[in-house]
């Protein structure tokens, strides 16, 4: 249990610097989001969620002796504690993205490469690939002691993003099938690959005793709003970031097979697609909707949620390193890896990008490991709370001077469209 409180701790020290760094760079949570309970709209996407093991809503609090993480009821994990760094569920406004796809109102959208890519997510192609076999359970009673812990960390914070991604995408599709049948349909074909990916990760908790009520966790989580716009940025990112961590581990332990210590790394590759294939039809619907990427602001917003996403990966894997350790992994290598072939892939459809091979870039992220490594000892330290705050406080400056500086640095010009023809020239 103590250690337990520690891992609390240290990430309630990366929630406040991140939190604070963020509101100070863009003022964004004013902006652009907002944090809500679930609307009836999510309540509808409830009937179709992957099903959770046993009965929602039950709670009887416990502790699971093998890992001391906390339990609802026997074999079901109460869900991590929310912050800055947890994945998050989404919503968005619904009417606007009506008027974005609705065809009336835009009779000149383009949509010839979102009809292409609805034929692929209609082939299906990993249809028959997520089937388990009785490795599984064996590998799974094999991994003990603080490799366990984070194997069922890892574990819940992916299944956590995929069932996060299928109850947007559910309701996207719900909503737009009046307005728009063919992005309704790639919404509604998403989200079926999403519950997939849930479900397999779900039932490999259950592997290591300790599921997830995903049913709950869709009536009491909250969630966090994002303009349309913003969705279509974060959304994209997500998923091409997502789609180089997964063929990044997969090659690693291809090359390394005595690390593969449980059988859920050999699917990545084919489940990696899936992930590549949803962040092509995002990168079809910016292009169809150029507004989104040809002015200043542009610019601005696909440069700040880059660093975003690219800080947040950077610390949340950092605070967790034993696991791609015990993978046979460098985790400081492993994240430049990923980060510069995502900022290769989204670069060229964002205008504007950060500079990753920049040094002055990792110089500075490795600067705010430390710093949230100050944050933990002063956290865990035996202080007042007045005085911890105030030791604190010249770290969190520091921190958010950090970030500004890699927000200001000399970015990298993306993707561009020639707008005089209104037809689209990005360089692949």
């Amino acid at each position: 249990r103590g250690s337990g409180r520690k891992a609390d701790r240290r990430a309630a020290h990366v929630y406040e610097l991140h939190t604070f760094a963020m509101a100070t760079t863009m003022s964004c949570n004013a902006m652009f989001a907002k944090t809500c309970r679930p609307s009836k709209m999510q309540a509808r996407s409830r009937k179709n969620a992957v099903q959770p093991v046993g009965a929602a809503g039950a709670t009887n609090p416990g502790v699971d002796r093998t890992t001391g993480f906390e339990t609802m009821r026997k074999g079901v994990k109460v869900a991590a504690k929310e912050n800055i760094l947890t994945p998050r569920f989404y919503t968005t406004d619904f009417e606007e993205m009506e008027k974005l796809f609705s065809l009336e109102i835009n009779p000149n959208l383009d949509m010839s490469e979102i009809e292409a890519s609805l034929q692929e997510f209609k082939n299906d192609y990993n249809q028959t690939h997520f089937v388990r076999n009785d490795a599984f359970k064996k590998a799974a009673e094999n991994i003990q002691g603080d490799t366990r812990k984070i194997f069922i960390e890892f574990l819940e914070r992916s299944c956590t993003a995929e069932f996060s991604g299928f109850l947007l995408y559910k309701e996207l599709g719900r909503r737009l099938k009046t307005i728009n049948p063919v992005v309704a349909e790639i919404f509604t074909l998403m989200s079926r690959d999403e519950a997939r990916h849930a479900g397999f990760l779900n039932k490999a908790l259950s592997d290591f005793d300790l599921a997830l009520d995903l049913g709950f966790l869709t009536k009491n989580r909250k969630y966090t709003f994002f303009a349309p716009k913003f969705i279509f940025y974060a959304t994209y990112l997500s998923e091409k970031i997502g789609y180089w961590r997964y063929i990044s581990i997969y090659r690693h332990l291809q090359e390394n097979p005595d690390n593969q210590l449980y059988p859920i790394f050999e699917y990545f590759e084919n489940w990696c697609q899936d992930e590549n294939r949803h962040g092509d039809f995002f990168t079809a619907i910016l292009k169809a909707r150029p507004e989104f990427l040809d002015d200043w602001k542009a610019k601005l917003w696909t440069r700040f949620f880059c660093l975003s996403v690219y800080v947040t990966m950077y610390l949340n894997d950092h605070q967790r390193s034993s696991f791609y350790e015990a993978l046979g992994m460098d985790t400081t290598e492993f994240n430049m890896h990923v980060l510069h072939e995502t900022n290769k892939t989204v670069g060229r459809v964002f205008p504007q990008v950060i500079d990753t091979y920049n040094p002055e870039f990792k110089e500075r992220l490795d600067s705010m490991v430390a710093m949230n490594k100050q944050l933990s000892a002063i956290g865990e330290s035996d202080a007042p709370e007045i005085m911890k705050s105030l030791q604190k406080l010249p770290i969190i400056a520091n921190f958010v001077g950090e970030l500004l500086a890699l927000f200001l640095m000399k970015p990298v010009e993306g993707g561009t469209y020639d707008m005089a023809s209104n037809e689209t020239a990005l360089t692949y």
